[in-house]
Order: C-alpha cells, then sequence, then structure tokens
C-alpha cells in the first residue's frame, strides 16, 4: 500500500505542450496555454533552432510540476529524446504523444502503445497457461 502513488484532488491541473507552432497555436486558440507570475509557460514551440538539451530541459521540467497533469509531445519531438520518453514510468503526468501536420504518426514508436502491447502479450501468455 505504500507504493501507491498519490494523485492530486486540486481541481486543476495543467495540460503542457512540446510541439511545433502550429500544434501549439492550436491548443493555445483552445484555451489549454498559461503563463504563471515568474513568466513560466506550459509549453515549448520546437523550431529549427530548439536545440536537444532545451527539449530535455522543458520534458523534466514539465515531469517535474506538480500543477501538470498530461505532456503532450509532438512524436517527432518525442524521438529526439527517446531515451527520456521510454525511461518515464510515472502515471502522472501522463505523456501522450500527438502526431504534428509534417509528421505523421508511427505506432512503432509510441511509447505507451509499446506498454500495452506488452502487458497484452504477457497476459496472453499468463493465460494459456492455464
Amino acid at each position: 500500500m505504500t507504493n501507491r502513488v498519490q494523485i492530486r484532488t486540486n481541481s486543476s491541473a495543467f495540460i503542457a505542450m512540446i510541439a511545433d507552432e502550429d500544434t501549439i497555436t492550436g491548443f493555445l486558440l483552445a484555451g489549454v496555454g498559461n503563463v504563471d507570475l515568474r513568466r513560466k509557460t506550459n509549453y515549448l514551440i520546437v523550431d529549427s533552432k530548439t536545440t536537444v538539451k532545451q527539449i530535455e530541459e522543458a520534458f523534466k521540467e514539465f515531469t517535474t510540476r506538480e500543477d501538470i497533469a498530461i505532456v503532450l509531445i509532438s512524436q517527432y519531438v518525442a524521438n529526439m529524446i527517446r531515451f527520456l520518453v521510454d525511461s518515464y514510468y510515472k502515471p502522472i503526468p501522463a505523456i501522450l504523444e500527438i502526431p504534428s501536420k509534417d509528421h505523421p504518426y508511427d505506432p512503432a514508436h509510441d511509447s505507451v502503445l509499446s506498454r500495452v502491447k506488452y502487458l497484452f502479450s504477457t497476459e496472453s501468455v499468463a493465460s494459456g497457461r492455464r
């Protein structure tokens, strides 16, 4: 029982985004954006000038903030920091890989989908032994 993850019961939590400008703009128009008193945002716009180090730092920041419930990351950006995305196992914030306009979604690279496939394959093996 002590290994259970405490889920915040606060009524509000943010969605963080790491994606291209078009994707971020769409979510900002939908009202997802936030800027706090220290001028910290809940998004990172990735373009040709954005370094992998900046993406890594944003990912680490968003996954450690207590006010973030979901991190949306474009799959092509997640591929740049795949080692970080694949090594992240906490349930909150949830990491969801999304497609972008210029980069289609590839289910073979989605870390969440691969974990689900793994769980179902081990369940089917375990159920076959009975």
